[in-house]
């Protein structure tokens, strides 16, 4: 397989099949699976699955993983992924910190970088320290390798055009109006680039790890608020793949001024309860738009993130709960939906932003600018 400094050229990825297979053999691990049993899942012929499998070990995608004893005849031999054979680049820039992640193809975070960031600096220093901080990361693991780099996700605060990996008027720094990002960002890096917003990224990457999860909404609190949503088996965007602007909802007519223009603002009531310490009022205040969410979407859970939800997961689960809870008995719902918090301060936002080059490889989601007419990406079971 090509190792060099550029995007890895992955052929037999293109093939839906093939993603099927080498997604069985990212969820076996280590145990690894036999190609009889990738035959049973698929729904594929054993030739067919042994066609595609020695694909895959050709290019070093696969390898052997031992045997297994069979019911009758040899022991079947077992197959596993190679997880160094591919890593992906997953950044989030946060209005002042930028994470960096290398993540290799069973989702294994190989090493990862922090650095303060000021996103209200001119675009071209920004796109600059996103770049160094690419090439920082290829080489910060434990051991000194040159690893085979599929592309680098981006996640970055909305709204934003997905597809075109374009920004929007960013809630506070309305100087991104319409930067291309994804296009600057790919010239600095020689890589595919794929953009995102940092609540998509992450419920993304949550999806991809809490299988069986249902619909649900990650609610993001950091230095901004706003949501990613995973519905009907998918990850939904929009139309305009501008859904999930949680933080800009009015829930107070002739409430204080948000950073967006409007007022009232669940964002800007929430972050002047964290800053003047009130930790309760901001998770009743963020409870209340959850609430709002859950009556609206009818979804199976909640799911809280972000650093500022990070400094104290308790008082913020605990918070929403209530206020969820109490909304579900006035409508006589006896099971409230649960609420839980993701863990990892922004981390999952970078790890999420690496799934977003990842997870198509693997058949799990729609190309980096495909979808459908909504804008979503489906999550294949």
């Amino acid at each position: 397989m090509n190792r060099s400094n550029s995007g890895a050229n992955l052929p037999t990825l293109r093939s839906h099949n093939a993603a099927l297979v080498l997604d069985l053999l990212r969820v076996a691990g280590e145990r690894g699976i036999s190609r009889l049993e990738l035959a049973e899942r698929t729904g594929l012929t054993p030739q067919a699955v042994s066609k595609i499998t020695a694909r895959l070990r050709a290019e070093g995608l696969a390898t052997d993983a031992g045997h297994r004893a069979s019911t009758g005849g040899k022991p079947r031999t077992v197959l596993r992924l190679v997880p160094d054979a591919g890593y992906a680049v997953g950044m989030h820039l946060d209005r002042d910190e930028l994470t960096v992640v290398l993540v290799d193809l069973a989702g294994a975070v190989a090493a990862s970088r922090t650095a303060p960031l000021d996103f209200g600096a001119p675009a071209d220093e920004v796109v600059a320290a996103a770049a160094y901080a690419v090439t920082a990361v290829r080489g910060g693991g434990a051991q000194p390798v040159d690893p085979p780099v599929l592309g680098v996700g981006v996640a970055v605060p909305g709204p934003l055009d997905h597809r075109g990996g374009v920004l929007h008027r960013v809630t506070g720094f309305p100087q991104w109006d319409g930067y291309p990002l994804r296009d600057a960002l790919a010239a600095r890096t020689g890589l595919p680039v794929v953009v995102d917003k940092d609540t998509n990224a992450a419920a993304l990457g949550l999806a991809l790890r809490a299988a069986g999860a249902g619909d649900f909404a990650y609610l993001h609190l950091g230095t901004g608020l706003g949501a990613g949503l995973v519905l009907g088996g998918g990850l939904h965007r929009g139309a305009r793949t501008g859904a999930g602007e949680f933080g800009h909802q009015t829930v107070q007519l002739d409430g204080p001024t948000c950073s967006c223009g409007g007022r009232g603002c669940i964002e800007a009531l929430c972050l002047a309860a964290v800053a003047r310490g009130d930790v309760a009022e901001a998770a009743r205040v963020l409870g209340t738009g959850a609430a709002n969410l859950v009556g609206l979407l009818d979804i199976d859970r909640v799911m809280l993130g972000g650093r500022t939800v990070a400094a104290d997961p308790d008082a913020y689960v605990r918070g929403v709960r209530a206020v969820i809870d109490e909304r579900a008995r006035l409508g006589g719902i006896d099971a409230p939906v649960p609420v839980s918090a993701a863990g990892g301060g922004d981390r999952p936002v970078a790890e999420g932003a690496a799934q977003l080059v990842l997870a198509p490889l693997f058949g799990r989601v729609a190309g980096a600018d495909a979808g459908g007419a909504d804008g979503g990406a489906a999550l294949v079971p």
